[in-house]
């Protein structure tokens, strides 16, 4: 490993015979084997040589080995003697430096402690001077001194609090404590003779006195400032109490504005001679103000208790906008300060909402709501600051809210009449085309009315009075419903006036009109739209008050029986207008299932029941569709449900034409595709603009009528040999029910011995499990046929291209 070699003698597994073999691979080798072994000899003296010289190196290497360690230990003894005299001078420079330090160190000592005492002594004798003046001062009532003073001598009071162990010192904080109480007594005292309990007002002006009394009541126990403000504003309200009491006929509710009026005089009036006297921080005009509107909080709900029955509602909302415009006043004149340290509690504010039905009534605002899809996407910010004296008067009327809830039931009652009555009287709207169905105008009438009361309640309440209009409009939703959208939707008759084949192949285009006059379809049309404005107004309606309401309350506003009450309309309106396209279809079918089709002699035009029904949908379609632009996705649920309707009906009737000859079933054959080619139009029939039909409406259209086109080419193929026959009936129907087989039987004129033949065969060869045919629909029959029948076959699809 530490020399590598190549050479195969100082390999470990080393061989002598396959070394041997290696040098002398052949016998004609042997002839250099003298020379071979010189070689070998020749490296065995060289190798002994190196081993030699080696051995020899090693001896002399030991040998100075170990004279190097004998000088490296003699090293180290010479470096840890020098290391033992550095340690010993350096303990002999730190003793020397200790000497020298410590008389240093001493005076730094006395000097601390003599700086202490004599800074000690000092506000001792602050101390003991400042509480000997401050109560001479206290004596003689020299509050403006004894303010800045007493502030001194309890800052300095704080420095001895480490040595009340002492007597003297003890005395000084005992002698301090009992001039601060003596303070106190003495200023309450001179505020209780400048303001007497008894008197309404004081008999002379404010004096400095006061004013320094109030700076020194700053520095004591604050409840001498509370006790001050609680006489003061108690005297200042007196006469506000004995002038409002609840026997005076200014104490009722329509001269509520008498009370707002004499709180803003007597606030000009104590600004005017008492606003220098109380310091600026203790906001006593607010103070006063918050004071007064707890008292006549208190005083107006006795009151209302009292007389709650002369409560009327334009008194109670006279009452509650005088109030909440009070309260906005005291918002933009004070701050709330005193609203948050304890004496008041603030009141709980809605959070700020993004209703649309708050927008400003000053605004560009019509009578009319109109909720866009993204105003949930666009939150609004609120219109109005925070007000912190939201509610501090206005909170006493919400017990009375019911007599304002009653009177929008009362309203809204009178409301939904009159809508009634204006239908009755104006009729229904007249068609308008060009903006698509017209949403009925008392619709928005309704809403904006809703917008006022929402509007109204939350400013007056955000608690069960809002439950409670909820409610109201839960009970006026439903009775728009009913007696405005339902109630006027148009009656169906049962008499379908059917047609004659006579009549029908003699009548001239035009001469038919639907069950529903145009003015009926759009009333229905109109009726659809307005439900679905309604539909999504209520959504909005619903969210709009959850935001408005206390958050404890959101769960208990729901309003998806209303929602579910206009779905049932849009449906009811939907199914009216498919109803009445397809009763106006039903006698061209009952034409077609009366005709002689086994006397058709040849396949000429589309047959006029087809023309018929083409005419009634293009007379009605275009009409629901421009009624309907503004709410494309039920026009295409009305396609939808015609689709379903009329299809499953037109192969009923197709199943009553029998029998059927080879020709008559090749124009039905026509007619069946002909009417294919029209309900695949259907949604944009009569349209300039032509739009792609949607693609669950076109696969309804396609799979049924590729239907009824299956049945008339099994009609159309020969049942000789029956087994092809039947073969082709699964294959192309799919359809394993033996009463669809008899009617296709039927249809072909078979008689009764030959049909009962074929239904033996055709229950033999039914798959047991369903196959997949279904999905593969052929369009052409794969079994050989007779020559001629495929020559019918082909001639019908050639007119079929050509028509198309």
């Amino acid at each position: 490993q530490v020399f590598p070699s190549q050479d195969p003698l100082d390999r470990a597994d080393f061989n002598a015979v396959e070394y041997i073999n290696a040098l002398f691979p052949t016998e004609q080798s042997l002839a250099n084997i003298d020379e071979v072994v010189n070689k070998i000899r020749l490296k065995i003296r060289r190798l002994d040589d190196n081993i030699r010289t080696v051995v020899r190196g090693q001896t002399n290497v030991g040998q100075d080995g170990r004279q190097a360690l004998e000088e490296a230990q003699k090293a180290i003894q010479q470096l840890f003697g020098k290391i033992k005299d550095i340690k010993d001078k350096a303990e002999k420079s730190e003793q020397m430096v200790k000497e020298i330090t410590r008389d240093i160190k001493q005076l730094d000592h006395a000097k601390r402690h003599l700086t202490t005492s004599i800074t000690t002594l000092n506000h001792l004798h602050m101390l003991a001077g400042g509480v000997d003046s401050l109560e001479a001062m206290t004596r003689r009532r020299q509050y403006g001194e004894v303010a800045n003073l007493l502030q001194g001598v309890v800052n300095v009071l704080e420095h001895f609090n480490k040595y009340m162990g002492i007597p003297q010192i003890r005395q000084l904080s005992e002698r301090v404590k009992a001039a601060q109480n003596e303070l106190g007594q003495q200023i309450l005292a001179d505020f209780e003779e400048a303001f007497p309990s008894q008197g309404t007002k004081r008999p002379g002006g404010p004096s400095n006195v006061l004013r320094d009394a109030c700076l020194v009541a700053n520095v004591l126990d604050p409840r001498i400032k509370q006790e001050i403000i609680k006489k003061f504003i108690k005297q200042h309200l007196s006469e506000y109490l004995v002038l409002f009491q609840e026997n005076q006929d200014v104490a009722w509710l329509d001269k509520i504005d008498r009370r707002y009026a004499w709180i803003k005089r007597q606030l000009v009036d104590y600004e005017e001679k008492f606003g220098r006297m109380f310091p600026q921080e203790w906001c006593m005009t607010e103070r006063i103000a918050v004071e007064f509107c707890h008292v006549t909080r208190t005083e107006l709900a006795k009151i209302m208790r009292t007389r709650a029955k002369e409560i009327e509602v334009k008194l109670l909302l006279f009452a509650i906008q005088r109030t909440t415009n009070f309260e906005g006043l005291l918002a933009k004149r004070f701050s709330g300060c005193t609203l948050a340290d304890g004496t008041v509690k603030k009141p709980e504010v809605p959070p700020p909402s993004t209703n649309p039905f708050l927008e400003d009534e000053t605004g560009t605002e019509t009578d009319e709501i109109v909720i866009e899809k993204s105003d949930s996407d666009k939150p609004k910010k609120p219109k109005v600051p925070d007000n912190p004296f939201h509610g501090i008067v206005s909170k006493c009327f919400e017990p009375h809210l019911y007599v304002y809830i009653e009177s929008q039931d009362k309203n809204l009652s009178e409301l939904i009449d009159r809508f009634v009555a204006d239908f009755k009287a104006q009729g229904p709207p007249k068609p308008n085309v060009d903006e698509g169905g017209a949403v009925l105008p008392s619709c928005a009438d309704l809403f904006v009315y809703y917008k006022k009361c929402m509007v109204q309640c939350s400013q007056l309440s955000t608690g069960e009075p809002m439950i409670a209009l909820t409610t109201i409009f839960q009970k006026y939703l439903r009775e728009y419903a009913w007696k405005i959208l339902s109630g006027n939707l148009p009656k169906t008759t049962s008499s379908s006036g059917g047609l004659t084949i006579t009549s029908l192949l003699k009548e001239k285009e035009g001469s038919e009109v639907a069950k529903f006059t145009l003015e009926e379809l759009c009333l229905i049309c109109s009726i659809l739209s307005t439900a679905e404005y309604c539909l999504a107004t209520t959504q909005q309606l619903e969210e709009k008050l959850k935001e408005k309401v206390d958050a404890s309350l959101v769960e208990r506003i729901n309003l998806t029986g209303e929602m579910d009450t206009f779905s049932i309309v849009i449906s009811n309106s939907i199914q009216l207008l498919v109803q009445d396209l397809d009763a106006a279809c039903d006698p061209a079918l009952t034409a077609m299932s009366k005709m002689q089709w086994q006397n058709v002699e040849h396949v000429g035009d589309q047959s006029p029941y087809v023309t018929s029904v083409i005419l009634h949908i293009k007379q009605n379609v275009p009409i629901i569709r421009d009624n309907l632009a503004s709410t494309r996705k039920y026009f295409t649920q009305f396609c939808i449900k015609f689709a379903n309707s009329f299809i499953p009906k037109f192969i009923n009737h197709l199943f009553k034409c029998k029998p059927i000859s080879m020709v008559g079933a090749e124009q039905l054959l026509l007619d069946t595709h002909s009417l294919k080619m029209v309900l695949l139009d259907l949604p944009s029939i009569g349209s300039q603009v032509v739009r792609k039909a949607p693609a669950s409406y076109t696969k309804i259209v396609v799979k049924g009528m590729t239907r009824a086109e299956m049945i008339l080419k099994v009609v159309m193929a020969p049942h000789e040999p029956p087994v092809v026959f039947v073969d082709n009936y699964i294959k192309l129907l799919a359809d394993c029910s033996t009463d669809t087989f008899q009617k296709i039987l039927d249809m072909k004129g078979l008689k009764r011995s030959e049909q009962s033949s074929m239904l033996d065969l055709f229950r033999q060869r039914l798959p047991a499990p369903p196959s997949g045919a279904e999905n593969s629909v052929s369009l052409s029959l794969s079994a050989p046929t007779p020559e001629q029948e495929s020559s019918r076959i082909r001639k019908l699809e050639k007119l079929i291209k050509k028509r198309l």
